[in-house]
């Protein structure tokens, strides 16, 4: 069954915030001023998933990035993640994005294995990016 996903307007910022907090530790989660701040920024899409999820990109000249993407814990595993990357993908290509890009934490597998079933290769690691010291990794993947 196909979830309607929507474009994400200032009227989702406290949905959007409330997947946030529950979807990551206190001190990762944006607050509902991050969205709505994000939200007017030239470039940047929402997309929000009425089950529970949420994605944010930004479109640079020919480039796009993932900002973030969340799904609550009581939504995972019924493809919402999939949903909102694969929409997030085509609405960037549809912008003139020929790749899009993110950064995934090096101890996330699930995230990590959703993102390379996608399409993304690793492209680099950003050491101790995560406010827990983490890595990231930098994965890409073309938008042709």
């Amino acid at each position: 069954m196909k979830h309607p996903i929507q474009r994400a307007t200032p009227a989702h910022v406290p949905a959007m915030a409330a997947i946030h907090a529950a979807s990551f530790p206190l001190r990762e989660a944006w607050a509902e001023d991050a969205f709505a701040l994000q939200l007017v920024m030239p470039g940047v899409f929402g997309l929000i998933h009425p089950s529970g999820g949420l994605l944010l990109a930004r479109v640079t000249m020919d480039e796009a990035e993932v900002l973030t993407l969340a799904v609550a814990p009581e939504a995972r595993r019924h493809g919402i993640a999939r949903a909102l990357l694969s929409a997030a993908m085509a609405t960037a290509k549809l912008q003139d994005a020929g790749a899009m890009f993110l950064e995934v934490a090096v101890g996330n597998a699930a995230a990590q294995a959703l993102y390379r079933q996608a399409g993304f290769i690793e492209a680099g690691r950003r050491p101790r990016y995560y406010a827990d010291g983490g890595d990231a990794l930098i994965l890409r993947a073309p938008l042709n």
